[in-house]
């Protein structure tokens, strides 16, 4: 890949991401437009539950009028048995103007209900609407969410995402720090058997040692081919070869006996 190419990819990323955290995420504003839709058809229903309760208490109010009415019209048929002319009046009297305060409940009561039924139409109404407007909302959702994971997966797959760019970048880091691991080691090793460094896990003086066994070992050697050239090939092989027992093994090594 190109430094041009990567450089693209950059940049077109950084713009999108700015891009898209500008952008209002539709599904939150779906959610908003519910719960407003919801709390309205609360209002409706609460207004229906209050108007149903005024109604209530003028049904109450106009049941209770409606038997004095009734106890008054009986008093005056009373009243006009016993000869008393007035009290009938009297109680005709009252009943006459407690039908104008039954009128006007009746005229309230008729106005309530139909206010009811009014409220209670638009609370159907509005209840279907929340319910079709839920459906078409989880659909865009769901719709928005797919589409959502189809642009992250085609960035990823384009190599501009942004999370494929830090495994990228991980995965250079990663080769970098196995690849000068690997020289260090080689060099330390190197280090090591040229006695730049000093092995701190060997023995005091332990160098020492080591370049006194080689000299030995070199001494031992050139020993060895002085008497092979002294006393000839055949007295050579003789004088180095161990013995057939079975036992021979041992004497591998050992300074021969003068």
């Amino acid at each position: 890949m190109s430094d041009n190419s990567a450089r693209m990819r950059t940049i077109f990323r950084t713009k999108t991401s700015k891009a898209l955290n500008h952008m209002e995420d539709p599904r939150d504003a779906l959610d908003d437009s519910y719960e407003q839709q919801v709390k309205l058809l609360h209002q409706v229903r609460q207004a229906v539950a209050e108007v149903a309760t005024a109604k209530k208490r003028i049904e109450l109010q106009g049941e209770e009028m409606g038997a004095r009415y009734g106890r008054l019209g009986a008093q005056a048929l009373e009243a006009m048995e016993q000869g008393r002319e007035d009290l009938a009046r009297a109680a005709l009297e009252r009943r006459a103007g407690l039908e104008g305060q039954v009128g006007k409940l009746q005229a309230q009561h008729s106005s309530l209900q139909k206010q009811m039924s009014q409220l209670q139409e638009r609370e159907h109404r509005l209840a279907e609407q929340i319910a079709a407007f839920r459906v078409e909302k989880e659909t865009m959702k769901a719709t928005y969410s797919a589409s959502e994971a189809q642009v992250r997966a085609n960035e990823a797959v384009a190599g501009i995402g942004a999370n494929m760019n830090d495994i990228g970048a991980s995965l250079d880091r990663a080769r970098d720090r196995v690849a000068q691991m690997q020289a260090r080691a080689q060099a330390t090793d190197e280090l090591l058997s040229s006695g730049a460094l000093q092995d701190l896990t060997a023995a005091p003086d332990a160098d020492i040692e080591r370049q006194l066994a080689e000299l030995a070992s070199r001494s031992d050697i050139e020993r060895q081919l002085k008497a092979m050239r002294a006393a000839g090939t055949d007295r050579a092989s003789t004088t180095g070869a161990p013995s057939d027992s079975s036992d021979g093994w041992l004497g591998i090594g050992q300074a021969p006996t003068p």
